[in-house]
């Protein structure tokens, strides 16, 4: 099967008690919401979900959730994990309509980071302040994931939200809240040790200045 499908059950036994009993058997207790239809509780083999999941385009992708030999478009909207070992507790889907904007949250993918002349030439670090956004778009235009550029950054430089280059019908949720929400993406910022040398060069010179007047 392809990474985006998924092998569903219908569930009735619900409650903690039928939850541990389909962890036991090798399951993952699910819902599924959204639509014009009501939540319906499912389960998946978790062997098949772990597979999945090595994908990252799994996590922002339209996801094709057979129920019971019915197929249902949704997408991943949370999913819980055992605090200590390699094991999925419970998922959430949504239901997807083609017509109707969807929020998740898309990884981001940086790029030129080995040429950018605060890297190659400043010495400099790059800092990434975001890792993924959250981003309501029609499902049609999804993408897996968003390319940031930084080949063109110097140190001191950085990229905020709003410059970000977004999917036809995409726009960015925290952009929506109002002004100061244009977060920084990446920045290239001067190693502490260097930063620190350049200082103090700047003082020893300062003060070689301040003895030559005197």
């Amino acid at each position: 099967m392809s990474i985006f499908e998924l092998e569903a059950e219908s569930r009735s036994d619900l409650g903690k008690g039928a939850s541990r009993r389909l962890r036991r058997d090798g399951k993952v207790p699910a819902i599924i919401y959204g639509g014009d239809e009501d939540p319906k509780s499912i389960s998946l083999r978790h062997s098949e979900l772990l597979k999945r999941l090595e994908h990252e385009a799994f996590y922002a992708h339209i996801l094709s959730v057979q129920i019971d030999g019915k197929a249902t478009k949704a997408v991943l909207r949370d999913m819980q994990r055992h605090p200590s070992k390699p094991q999925i507790m419970h998922m959430d889907f949504q239901r997807v309509n083609e017509n109707q904007p969807i929020r998740v949250h898309v990884p981001l993918h940086f790029v030129g980071a080995d040429i950018a002349p605060g890297v190659k030439t400043g010495g400099g670090m790059v800092n990434h302040e975001l890792m993924e956004v959250e981003l309501e778009v029609l499902p049609r235009h999804l993408p897996e994931f968003i390319e940031v550029d930084i080949s063109a950054l110097d140190v001191g430089d950085s990229v905020h939200l709003t410059e970000l280059k977004l999917p036809e019908s995409g726009s960015l949720v925290e952009l929506g809240r109002g002004e100061g929400h244009d977060l920084p993406v990446v920045s290239i910022h001067a190693r502490r040790g260097v930063a620190e040398d350049e200082e103090s060069e700047e003082v020893d010179e300062g003060g070689e200045a301040a003895e030559g007047e005197s």
